[in-house]
């Protein structure tokens, strides 16, 4: 038997929209000021120490405390309902002596019916709760059927041309919400709060994909999982998983078709006497021969070094850029003229 007449966060002092940590630190000090050992073993000091615990005992449970404010607010509507009717009898009650004391039995019975049994109307609530889950679930069945396909969802994933060309596999980790197959998304069961969505009516996991990705693959194809969607609802079937391609283009080069367009660096001494350099491709490094006194702009055909495409396999083509170094030592800079010393060509 609980008096609704008692606040329980006003017992605890903190505010009805607190959280769980706040409710926890206010009840610790409270209970080690009220504890008997500490503040004696009067008859007020126990019943005071038995409130702060029946308060936080209620507060802390989620479901107690989500039927406790539903209670309480349906008790403080009710109380308010109730003054506001008693104000209005009291200005218009005659002044004689029975009307008197009519009204005030009137008014013992209406307080008398605010203390109610708890678990009576706690009781009667959650069959009413029921009820209207099941009228729900009728409804659903009514007009919608029984079985409802989980939505699909949408991801990406980027990969690079060498991926692209030869193919590999994706690991892609993904969050899923979807309706909570324990509820159907309705966020009661047998009237109370479901305990496996905590009342949201959905659920998150985070689920792993081993994405194959065929080798030739387009730039923004998709790719579908069947299945791997959210979940269905009442046994329906779950939607699919579509996953976007796309293709990363490198920082250093370019593609025209299945071709690869390249630029690579030579300093003066390496155009001008050749040489042999390092070029990176998609199968790996090869090595390229520079010939002597080779033009600024001069485009070098490495031929079946591009992209394979249905076993049509393209060119790098390489374009030279001669390029002076910025921080010349006092060597080179002597070089440099001793060399126009020697020129003899006016290149102009």
């Amino acid at each position: 038997m609980t008096n609704m007449n008692k606040n329980y966060y006003t017992i605890l002092g903190v505010s009805e929209s607190c959280s769980e940590q706040e409710l926890k630190s206010a009840y610790r000090k409270l209970a080690r000021l009220w504890h008997p050992d500490v503040a004696g073993n009067s008859e007020d000091t126990v019943a005071k120490f038995k409130e702060i615990n029946e308060a936080y005992e209620t507060l802390s449970n989620k479901v107690k405390r989500a039927e406790y404010d539903t209670i309480n607010r349906y008790y403080n509507y009710s109380s308010s309902k109730q003054t506001q009717t008693k104000k209005t009898n009291n200005s218009t009650k005659p002044d004689f002596k029975n009307t008197k004391t009519q009204n005030n039995k009137n008014d013992e019975n209406k307080t008398s019916k605010i203390n109610f049994n708890w678990e009576e109307f706690l009781s009667k609530y959650r069959e009413y709760t029921k009820k209207h889950e099941e009228n729900i679930n009728k409804n659903e069945n009514t007009n919608y059927g029984t079985q409802k396909k989980g939505k699909d969802i949408n991801t990406d994933v980027e990969i690079t041309i060498a991926e692209a060309i030869n193919g590999t596999t994706k690991v892609i980790n993904m969050l899923n919400t979807h309706v909570c197959q324990y509820c159907s998304g309705r966020k009661f069961i047998n009237g109370t709060t479901c305990p496996h969505c905590k009342g949201k009516g959905e659920s998150s996991d985070y689920k792993r994909f081993s994405v194959k990705i065929p080798s030739g693959i387009k730039d923004n194809s998709k790719i579908r999982l069947a299945g791997e969607g959210e979940k269905g609802i009442n046994g329906g079937s779950n939607g699919d998983l579509y996953i976007t391609v796309h293709i990363k283009a490198p920082l250093d080069y370019k593609t025209e078709g299945n071709n690869i367009l390249k630029t690579i660096t030579l300093a003066p001494f390496e155009a001008v006497l050749g040489g042999n350099i390092a070029v990176k491709t998609l199968d790996g490094n090869v090595t390229v021969k520079i010939s002597p006194n080779t033009q600024n702009g001069q485009k070098i055909r490495l031929s079946g070094c591009g992209i394979n495409v249905n076993g049509k396999i393209g060119d790098m083509i390489l374009t030279v850029e001669i390029q002076i170094p910025k921080n010349l030592s006092f060597q080179e800079i002597e070089l440099y003229k001793k060399l126009q010393e020697y020129s003899s060509q006016n290149i102009r």
